[in-house]
């Protein structure tokens, strides 16, 4: 996969994770312009969202994490979790507001916070959530969450905030969809350079993320979080 999918996929949540940027083919710049009707984006059946929540990770985490669902007025409970992780389904607006699938209502990428991102860096996808379902667009979306930020309503990223996203059922993005078991961890500012990330042989594929004011180092795992297998990685 050309580096600029690997770079981007990474900018959904978390993540990043998730989109396809200038290797985009042109008609996700059109198709996904505006948002969809609030209906697309949510899910039917709450234990459905909790199951696909928990695929994120091995049961040995996700089983004992926090879920949180999505409703028409955010992100809620409805799961408590005991060790401190947070898993729920991103939707695509956990990519940067430039990406071309920002407003795709079949993205689905489940994503399990370690406890230092849930407190830190999952905050921003939870406000960019109540922004989007307030209405508000990406050039709003931005500013808020930027002066949330700024102002430090939203904390100060975590040392050794990680995330899981190891689900076979992951749709990250119309092109990739399925794309490969990995783990993410997030380095405040632009670090790529000082993890090796990018460099020939080198397992760290690296996604500066400046709304978001992180570095996202994602590395490739060989099995889904069922134990099956998943693809090589290609150098």
């Amino acid at each position: 996969m050309p580096k600029t999918d690997l770079r981007l996929v990474a900018c959904m949540a978390v993540a990043v994770l998730m989109l396809q940027g200038a290797a985009q083919p042109a008609r996700a710049q059109t198709a996904y312009a505006t948002m969809a009707p609030v209906n697309d984006y949510l899910m039917a059946d709450a234990s459905a969202e909790i199951a696909l929540a928990r695929t994120a990770a091995p049961p040995s985490i996700s089983d004992q994490a926090e879920v949180m669902v999505l409703g028409r007025d955010g992100y809620t409970v409805a799961a408590k979790g005991t060790n401190g992780f947070l898993c729920i389904v991103e939707r695509g607006w956990g990519a940067a507001t430039t990406e071309p699938e920002f407003w795709n209502p079949k993205v689905r990428a489940p994503i399990c916070f370690n406890p230092a991102a849930a407190r830190s860096f999952a905050r921003i996808y939870l406000m960019k959530t109540k922004l989007v379902l307030a209405g508000k667009s990406k050039a709003q979306i931005l500013e808020a969450s930027s002066k949330a930020l700024d102002s430090k309503e939203l904390p100060a990223l975590e040392p050794g905030a990680m995330c899981y996203m190891m689900s076979s059922q992951q749709y990250l993005n119309d092109e990739g969809k399925s794309w490969h078991p990995h783990l993410m961890f997030f380095v405040a500012g632009d670090a790529a350079k000082s993890w090796g990330a990018d460099l020939p042989g080198s397992p760290v594929i690296a996604a500066n993320d400046p709304e978001e004011r992180v570095t996202i180092m994602m590395i490739w795992v060989p099995k889904w979080s069922d134990g099956t297998p998943g693809s090589a990685m290609i150098h």
